[in-house]
């Protein structure tokens, strides 16, 4: 009996995301709590910043017609701190000035201190000719009144916080938490704490996935219900959906959807709803699968990452990292690759895509991580990122690269 065609990442994602709507709700927030989270509204400026032209040195503010060559000597007419606003400036003089503080009327450009000298009492000599306009801060060059300074659909992180203050918002209208279940299948998973390593029955492993996976949901924004481990039966895999699917928008589980016998999250969900993909040309991560369970208050999405720790790792930022930030509006959802220069030889390409775990050395190249099995979570502590590699592509040293680093799949 022919198996059908594992499903492409890039066509999988396609699916994933025309599925994901994003979610209704909304709340406000204060913006000193925003990091992370998703705004619902553009962010448009009441204000120009700068508010007017502004000093962006410790120096003198002078009139250029004043200083026709190096060495003029000029009286110092006022002294104009930050915060502070200075009176229109005497022709023939120059005003002491303090970075960030206004420009005062009729001053067009500012001398850094250092290129100038007190002279006696009230003056100051000028060792430069300045030019027009130098070391002055135009009023809304940084942003015009009226601009759209952070968009609907931004994940906001600190310094679009520092934005958003600046133009006078202490609350922020941002997406709901999207409401995920989280659960993992397998009698032979125990947690930590529970039996110490020495007492550990023979085939039990400590349950690390529970542990990433509800960080990086976490990271994301998401408002986590853990429903710990179910074991590998049947009927307490449809209850364990039945439940997840009350009240929440996601359910996530790992392990239990590759083709064992013991293997029951697939039919349980077929059961209760619908599998829309199942099994992907991915290496590590091809047991993946997304669904529906519904209920009758029209159920939750589902996805079932594998049991293996790097295959439920690369999935999750591959997969669902994209899915729940899309459920929050964002629309730019992919990760970025830079192209790098490998410092490694992979003399034989799998005939699925690979994700390969590896990390920049000193010299600005790719080390690949001994050890590419999709049980090693070392790779992934050990790494930087991900080596995007097409299928049957082999990789000599030297050649160049994809690769997605963790910094933009891990936030």
């Amino acid at each position: 009996m022919n198996r059908p065609a594992l499903q492409s990442l890039d066509d999988a994602l396609a699916v994933l995301l025309a599925q994901a709507m994003p979610l209704a709700g909304r709340e406000s927030v204060s913006t000193f709590s925003a990091d992370g989270r998703v705004l619902t509204e553009d962010i448009v400026s009441a204000l120009q910043v700068p508010p007017q032209d502004n000093s962006a040195m410790d120096g003198y503010a002078l009139r250029c017609a004043d200083v026709a060559e190096p060495g003029a000597v000029l009286p110092i007419s006022q002294r104009i701190p930050a915060g502070s606003v200075g009176q229109p400036l005497q022709p023939g003089s120059c005003a002491r000035i303090f970075t960030g503080a206004p420009v005062p009327p009729g001053a067009d450009a500012v001398v850094m201190q250092e290129e100038c000298v007190p002279e006696g009492e009230g003056s100051a000599r000028i060792n430069t000719a300045p030019r027009m306009g130098q070391n002055i801060r135009r009023a809304g060059e940084d942003i015009a009144l009226g601009a759209t300074v952070l968009a609907a659909g931004t994940r906001l992180g600190p310094a679009a916080l520092g934005m958003a203050a600046s133009m006078g918002r202490a609350q922020l209208t941002v997406a709901a938490r999207p409401r995920v279940a989280l659960f993992s299948t397998g009698d032979e998973l125990v947690m930590p704490g529970e039996v110490a390593p020495q007492d550990m029955r023979p085939g039990a492993i400590y349950n690390s996935n529970r542990f990433f996976l509800r960080a990086m949901l976490e990271r994301l924004g998401c408002a986590v219900t853990d429903l710990g481990v179910v074991p590998d039966q049947r009927e307490a895999t449809v209850a364990a959906l039945q439940m997840a699917a009350q009240g929440n928008d996601l359910i996530l589980t790992s392990g239990g959807v590759s083709v064992g016998e013991e293997d029951h999250v697939k039919p349980a969900v077929q059961a209760l709803g619908h599998l829309d993909l199942w099994q992907l040309a991915i290496k590590p991560g091809k047991p993946f699968a997304y669904g529906r369970v519904e209920n009758g208050a029209g159920g939750a999405h589902f996805m079932g990452l594998p049991g293996n720790p790097v295959s439920s790792f690369v999935t999750f930022a591959l997969l669902v990292r994209p899915f729940v930030l899309r459920l929050q509006g964002v629309q730019d959802v992919a990760p970025q690759a830079v192209a790098v220069r490998a410092d490694f030889d992979w003399p034989r390409g799998d005939r699925r895509r690979e994700f390969l775990r590896a990390r920049l050395n000193a010299q600005g190249a790719l080390e690949l991580f001994a050890n590419q099995g999709s049980g090693v979570l070392t790779s992934t502590v050990w790494g930087d990122g991900l080596v995007d590699n097409p299928p049957g592509q082999a990789i000599a040293r030297g050649d160049t690269v994809r690769f997605l680093p963790f910094a933009a799949l891990l936030t």
